[in-house]
């Protein structure tokens, strides 16, 4: 059993963390958060856990293991500390919001003497581990091209001022495809080889370096070229928050996730496939063998695990890269 805590408590989804870890029953000693009325006190609640008011009682603590959804331009300074305490890290996306970020998280993974892992959820999607599967069968042949679309609901009135910052935040760019490189890696086996990129803003002039659509064209190692969109406009009617679809396309045949179902069909994740040799079908999907929290567990214990350092840099890179790149796209008099 591993004691863990929390430092920096911004945004939900560390919850998901929190609900892992305490399901397998690991012990969490304490949540702090400098603003503790953001989410730390509503989750210490929740999960009956001590709230810490000073951080140095958890550098101090038991806690082998920390958790962080802070602010997203301060998570590498939680990552050196950790570093300096000898204490693993399991942060949510994104992990880095430029490049100095990226370089500090290289240096510390330089280092060897912690594990830090991402909330790379994508990774615990059925259709998506059911695919590569297939992709690495060579069902669909030799892969030609990906495209993922990723809408959002943006809800402003619930977020707080430092998800419009670009300097805070990292932007559409680093905060949403994050998931999308680490998925093509994850489904091609090769890099990023270049990327173009498009900004666009159209909305929340109060916030003049927010962008809410992003568009990334990007050609891999291996000859794959994908395309990337996404943008904060997902109706307020959606039934989730963002109505996500994956294309892939191979030599020999093409295939369709969507992430989030289709309110036609149903709410879960589906895939379906198109061949030369056979018609559109609907495929059973897979169980993912361990999910991001369990494979970091593994990794923290030198057992056989899937994430990898490299994988968090690698889709890091890539997208500090394209976000480096991209032209922007001001509409509407913003």
């Amino acid at each position: 059993m591993y004691n863990f805590a929390i430092v920096g408590c911004q945004h939900g989804h560390i919850s998901m963390f929190i609900e892992a870890m305490l399901k397998a029953g690991h012990h969490c000693i304490g949540i702090y958060d400098r603003e503790p009325d953001v989410l730390a006190a509503h989750f210490a609640e929740k999960y009956n856990i001590p709230l810490v008011r000073d951080a140095d009682d958890i550098w101090h603590s038991s806690a082998t293991i920390i958790g962080s959804s802070a602010i997203n331009d301060e998570k590498i300074a939680i990552i050196e500390t950790c570093c300096e305490h000898g204490k693993h890290i399991m942060l949510d996306k994104p992990i880095v919001t430029n490049r100095e970020g990226l370089d500090r998280l290289e240096a510390v993974i330089d280092r060897g003497r912690i594990q830090i892992g991402l909330l790379l959820t994508s990774r615990d999607k059925k259709s998506l581990f059911t695919l590569r599967q297939m992709i690495q069968a060579g069902e669909l042949g030799s892969l030609v091209s990906i495209t993922m679309r990723k809408p959002h609901k943006l809800t402003p009135g619930s977020r707080q001022a430092w998800h419009f910052s670009k300097r805070q935040n990292g932007g559409i760019i680093m905060d949403l495809f994050i998931h999308d490189f680490d998925i093509l890696g994850y489904l091609t086996g090769q890099a990023v080889a270049s990327s173009t990129a498009v900004l666009t803003k159209s909305i929340l002039p109060e916030y003049p370096d927010f962008y809410d659509v992003a568009a990334v064209q990007s050609v891999m190692s291996g000859g794959v070229v994908a395309q990337l969109y996404a943008d904060w406009h997902t109706p307020e009617k959606c039934w989730s928050y963002g109505d996500l679809r994956i294309f892939v396309t191979g030599t020999s045949g093409s295939a369709e996730i969507r992430l989030t179902g289709d309110p036609s069909v149903g709410q879960e994740e589906l895939l379906f496939t198109v061949m030369h040799d056979w018609p559109f079908a609907k495929i059973p999907l897979q169980t993912v063998p361990s999910t991001v929290t369990e494979d970091f567990l593994l990794r923290i214990e030198g057992s056989p695990h899937t994430i990898t350092h490299s994988d968090l840099l690698s889709a890091s890179r890539a997208a500090v890269e394209a976000d480096e790149a991209a032209v922007i796209v001001r509409n509407h008099g913003m």
